[in-house]
């Protein structure tokens, strides 16, 4: 589990994730996270030495919170449909609210190339995280009858994965969160009926 973080440093890691949705690792440095948090970059330095610790620091943070989320939607729903159901309304919810409308490991993907090792192997692990929790709600749905699966739960999981994500940026390129799940519920819908 990730540490604990300082008042200011739960500050600046806020921010930063902020800035990682909106943009990616590449579009921010500390000056402009400075700028936002209103302190130096010595000062950010200080709790944070590098770019890369930073970020290593918000997507542990993010995957905790991740897995937290999914390990509540096992407990709170009492059938594999409800919980995917569930899964895409969240992010159907944080895409029209705007609080997080676009998941920071999507988008950190897309930066795999230039992004430090420490913060792609965090990334990796997240969308491993969360295909094993998605393969493990599909094989549960097809063992009840709730799901009729194509491939192998896991393919399936990443088969759902690429919708949810792809939707997210869907959304956010046509700028109509709407879209979302305008996208997700069908895929949904397929999956719940006979081949």
């Amino acid at each position: 589990m990730p540490t604990e973080l300082s008042p200011k440093a739960a500050e600046i890691a806020a921010h930063t994730r902020a800035l990682l949705v909106a943009g990616g690792y590449n579009s921010f440095s500390y000056a402009d996270l400075a700028e936002r948090v209103g302190i130096t970059k010595a000062s950010i330095h200080h709790h944070f030495p590098s770019k890369a610790a930073l970020v290593q620091t918000v997507v542990a943070r993010y995957r905790e919170e991740a897995r937290q989320g999914l390990a509540a939607l096992e407990q709170q729903f009492d059938d594999p449909l409800s919980e995917l159901n569930a899964y895409a309304d969240y992010w159907a919810g944080c895409i029209r609210s705007g609080a997080h409308p676009f998941c920071i490991c999507a988008m950190l993907a897309t930066e795999m190339p230039t992004i430090p090792e420490e913060v792609a192997t965090e990334v990796r692990a997240h969308f491993h995280d969360l295909s094993a929790w998605l393969a493990s709600v599909l094989k549960r749905g097809a063992a009840a009858g709730q799901f009729h699966l194509l491939n192998s739960p896991a393919i399936s999981a990443r088969s759902f994965m690429a919708v949810v994500h792809g939707a997210m940026l869907v959304a956010r390129a046509l700028d109509d969160p709407k879209s979302f799940a305008a996208i997700v519920q069908p895929a949904i819908l397929k999956l719940t009926q006979p081949a």
